[in-house]
């Protein structure tokens, strides 16, 4: 694991650091006076130079490259540099809302894409709620992979390592203004974020108490190769695309329609997708395709992306397929791209070539050599031991209509930690996993998917109240309209046959 050892030097600082400020005091017990605001720039933490500190007043909010002002609360605003390897240049923020509106709570905030930038709407939501929030860019900027060519460290911090180091040091800033550590750490995190969110579970358990995990890409090496394995199935010998937006979209009704009903409720939204036996083969034609005809070679490919990626000589599955329902989201890393998405990975970080043809890829060799090559960019260990040990909690969600991280992989996860970890009761103690039907990726979606996930997780850390549902809205403008429960896996959302199956309170949570 390439660059590990570099940065166990600041890692041991850090937890000194900790140690010396009483790491081991009662969050909520007598503590000193805190540092002001605009003194935490002469604040000293082996490794990370603090570069500004002060207050933004209300509404006076202004972020990178912009010259306006964002409604936003009174808060310290921390910008920091963390170097925990020679190489890395991590920069982070952590914003603290005045005392007397913390809700004594730190919440850690996730990425998206392989993207160098802070996630500072969340941060702001955050921060109006009364957390404590810190941010990262990951260690570089833009959302091409070009900054981990020649660059082994940086691909570590973004891997994982950036996360890490964000967290310790924001609770030593929040120690040093407050007076005293948070009394619960939070981080909430979608798609590349939820990938940082397993593994802070899996690699750095003692970081927070509460994880939030949506649409995690936490198999990212084989997430590529299905992107690659999707696009090949969808264009032809010139990389033209085998099909049209319109063609995804009414392969998406079709496939709604085949299986809507499944659940007994003829509603729009297939309760259980990965049970839904729609076939493309249903809207095959002899005559010149159209938007709702498809020619027999149309049909296989889209057969294809719903198979998966597999080793061509052993037949062994390497990804799963993407989910029926699916379809009309397959353009921006499925169909559009004039190349397979994120090509940079294989030349700049698995092969080291710029030149590299995806056309050579072995399928049947590669993907082990890179899997061993770079065994940190994924997080896909089962193992949460330490972080069950520990008291705590993790609430992971996805999309039934994800057309980025697909379904079925995410479902792959918590069965292998079901498994690892001694069966759905032992899990379910500490993990729990929501699927939300007709939800894309991490949003959106003809369906209830507007819901609150680090509401339930607070509870369920503070109070004990592991959540048995979770209700979910449709939004209609700025109005809600049908609500429905989202249930912890294997369980979903049944209707009673009595009251409206526009209200979540007519549905139980049940076996499929």
């Amino acid at each position: 694991m390439r660059g590990i050892t570099n940065s166990m030097g600041l890692v041991r600082l850090l937890a000194l650091s900790l140690a010396a400020m009483g790491c081991c005091m009662p969050a909520y017990g007598a503590a000193a006076a805190g540092t002001a605001c605009t003194d935490l720039v002469a604040l000293r933490i082996p490794g990370i130079q603090i570069e500004s500190a002060g207050v933004v007043a209300k509404d006076g909010l202004v972020l990178p490259g912009s010259w306006q002002r964002e409604r936003s609360p009174t808060f310290c605003r921390v910008t920091a540099l963390a170097t925990p390897a020679p190489d890395s240049h991590i920069r982070l923020e952590v914003w603290i809302p005045p005392l007397a509106r913390w809700n004594g709570k730190l919440l850690g905030t996730g990425n998206g894409g392989f993207s160098g930038a802070i996630n500072y709407q969340q941060m702001k939501q955050a921060v109006m709620q009364g957390y404590a929030t810190v941010g990262t860019d990951t260690g570089h900027t833009g959302d091409q992979l070009g900054f981990g060519r020649d660059h082994p460290e940086r691909i570590i911090d973004w891997a994982y390592r950036s996360v890490h180091v964000m967290t310790v040091a924001a609770k030593i800033i929040l120690r040093d203004h407050a007076g005293r550590f948070p009394a619960h750490s939070y981080f909430d995190g979608c798609s590349t974020g939820g990938q940082q969110a397993l593994s802070e579970a899996q690699r750095y358990p003692d970081d927070y108490d509460g994880i939030v995990a949506g649409a995690p890409g936490y198999d990212r090496i084989r997430l590529i190769i299905g992107f690659l394995w999707s696009w090949v199935a969808t264009h032809d010998a010139a990389g033209q695309p085998l099909l049209t937006t319109a063609q995804l979209d009414e392969l998406t009704t079709a496939a709604v329609k085949r299986c809507d009903a499944a659940d007994g409720l003829r509603d729009g939204i297939v309760t259980n997708p990965l049970r839904c036996d729609f076939d493309p083969g249903i809207l095959a034609c002899d005559r010149h395709p159209g938007n709702d005809c498809l020619t027999p070679r149309q049909v296989a490919a889209v057969r294809q992306v719903y198979a998966g990626a597999k080793d061509p000589r052993t037949g062994v599955q390497l990804y799963p397929g993407w989910t029926r329902g699916s379809e009309a989201g397959w353009g921006a890393y499925i169909l559009d791209p004039a190349e397979p998405a994120r090509l940079d990975f294989f030349k700049d970080w698995a092969f080291d070539d710029p030149r590299w043809d995806w056309h050579t890829f072995d399928w049947d060799r590669d993907v082990a050599f890179i899997e061993q090559r770079l065994p940190f960019v994924a997080a896909t260990s089962p193992d949460l031991s330490q972080f069950k040990a520990d008291g705590d909690k993790l609430l992971m969600y996805s999309g039934g209509a994800d057309p980025v991280v697909p379904l079925a992989d995410v479902v792959d996860y918590y069965e292998s930690v079901l498994k690892r970890m001694g069966g759905v009761h032992a899990t379910q103690s500490f993990f729990r996993y929501f699927e939300v039907p007709g939800m894309g990726h991490c949003r959106g979606g003809n369906a209830p998917t507007v819901f609150d996930p680090l509401q339930a997780l607070d509870r369920w850390v503070v109070k004990g109240d592991a959540p048995e549902r979770i209700v979910a809205a449709q939004l209609s403008g700025d109005h809600m309209g049908r609500t429905r429960p989202l249930c912890p896996y294997p369980q979903v959302a049944r209707h009673e046959g009595a009251g409206s199956i526009d209200s979540a309170a007519g549905f139980i949570c049940a076996a499929p």
